[in-house]
């Protein structure tokens, strides 16, 4: 007997525990990806296996819905595995140790997998039912959600025909996601000879700063260290003639920057110190809320040679002046960030300096004019950008039968109103929003807490009222 075998919806838990026993971290899903084909093969369903590991399962429509739009039930296979540092399972090889405690499912010394093992849980679960009413379903299980939404993006859609598309994903209970954004990828390079210096070589640091996610946070309008360390130099090239030796700051273009730091040499030291000094005195006032520990220094450095003074004031006129931060919010969703760019990462090879951006945007038209505006002012100042890693936005759809339909069937389920949301990051329902136009789609999921730690918990009794609405939902779109 399993150790889940006495939970609600058996089925659905059931089939849970089985994902549990298949390692499938991300970058190890073959196992649980053959799996998926063996349960269809079993039961005797239409289905496709694609050379990224991702499975698509087909299942004909139910009496009385031969005439109803095609739905899609979509999540993803892999996991994040990881695991406290006194466990000493391989979860590479070996499944998972469950427990329950309470209305909590959880894994010992491990991470559970919830996200998204519950979503492929509760479609095999629907898959296998024969009471179950619904049209005709397409039941997508995609790989490597965690490590960039690889699989999404490799799917052929070509033989797709969904309408609507259930999203199995989220992670609280009474909340409907309904927009993300898409995003884009810029790298901008600018390059020079080296000539020899003269000044006096210093080393500027900015710090303190609060950081935080790019797509999460960023409307909390907290400093960018890059950002910070472009108007040092600028305030400081005001008073004295500045060249610029190399520069790095920032970790990941999704992260908002805590450090960065920059080699200059300037001809004027105390005239630098009065720069920094003054912009200190703004910094602490203008983000006294936000970053209350910020700072500025300039301490002694050592370097012989560095880029012009001609191209020095072009790459900081760039850091000076780059779109950063918010650019428009939403007019349709309260709240919600529509537009951002993130200055993320600042590094120096050789004779280069690199800036990588990380640009979001619920709306694609927007997202692609904010990175014309980042490729122009680099191209204008003798900078060459690169585009990779675009994505498309899943666009907030004003009117939704399926929106529609679930806030009734919530309704009538649980006696109140979900929340209906929007996110400022990527979920694999905009790939797939972009690869089939008009698709009409809706993202939800049982309570999840600690996700992606060891401490990750899944809710029992919200694991049952989501498949209670998946089912109720698939039953009113005939």
């Amino acid at each position: 007997m399993g150790v889940l075998s006495n939970l609600e919806p058996k089925e659905v838990f059931g089939y849970f525990e089985e994902i549990c026993g298949i390692p499938h971290g991300s970058g190890n899903t073959q196992a649980i990806s053959d799996y998926l084909v063996k349960f269809a093969m079993d039961h005797k369903l239409r289905f496709r296996q694609d050379e990224a590991g991702n499975v698509v399962i087909f299942k004909p429509a139910t009496e009385g819905y031969e005439n109803a739009d095609t739905v899609m039930l979509q999540g993803h296979m892999d996991m994040v595995a990881e695991q406290d540092p006194d466990c000493t399972k391989d979860m590479m090889t070996e499944g998972l140790d469950l427990f329950v405690d309470g209305d909590l499912v959880g894994a010992r010394g491990t991470t559970l997998g919830g996200d998204d093992g519950i979503a492929v849980a509760m479609e095999l679960a629907i898959l296998a039912s024969h009471e179950a009413e619904h049209p005709d379903l397409e039941c997508v299980f995609t790989v490597g959600e965690e490590i960039g939404m690889v699989g999404a993006r490799a799917l052929d859609t070509s033989d797709l025909k969904a309408k609507y598309m259930l999203n199995l994903d989220s992670e609280a209970d009474g909340i409907f996601t309904v927009s993300c954004a898409g995003a884009a990828r810029v790298v901008v390079r600018f390059s020079g000879g080296r000539e020899t210096l003269a000044g006096k070589a210093l080393k500027l640091t900015v710090g303190g700063l609060a950081g935080g996610h790019s797509g999460e946070e960023i409307h909390k309008g907290r400093a960018n260290a890059d950002i910070v360390l472009g108007r040092a130099m600028f305030e400081i090239s005001r008073k004295t003639e500045l060249r610029l030796v190399e520069a790095s700051g920032g970790t990941k273009d999704n992260a908002i920057p805590r450090e960065s730091s920059a080699i200059i040499a300037v001809s004027d030291v105390k005239a630098a110190e009065e720069a920094v000094s003054e912009l200190n005195h703004n910094l602490g006032n203008e983000y006294r809320v936000t970053d209350s520990g910020v700072w500025v220094k300039l301490e002694p450095a050592e370097a012989e040679a560095g880029f012009s003074r001609e191209l020095s004031e072009r790459i900081v006129c760039f850091m000076f002046t780059v779109p950063n931060g918010v650019q428009v919010m939403s007019a349709d969703v309260e709240g919600l960030v529509q537009t951002s760019t993130n200055l993320g990462q600042i590094y120096t090879e050789e004779d280069s300096v690199y800036f990588s951006f990380l640009t979001r945007s619920s709306v694609n038209s927007q997202r692609d004019e904010t990175v014309e505006r980042i490729e122009a002012l680099a191209a204008a100042l003798g900078g060459e950008a690169e585009v990779g890693s675009a994505y498309s936005a899943w666009e907030y759809k004003a009117d939704s039968k399926l929106r529609d339909t679930m806030i009734e069937a919530y309704k009538a389920l649980n006696g109140r109103e979900p929340k209906v949301e929007a996110l400022h990051a990527g979920l694999e329902c905009g790939i797939l929003s972009g690869k089939m136009p008009g698709l009409d789609a809706v993202s939800i999921g049982p309570d999840l807490t600690d996700i992606h730690t060891p401490r990750e918990r899944l809710h029992i009794e919200s694991t049952g009222r989501i498949y209670k609405l998946t089912i109720e939902t698939l039953k009113r779109l005939r």
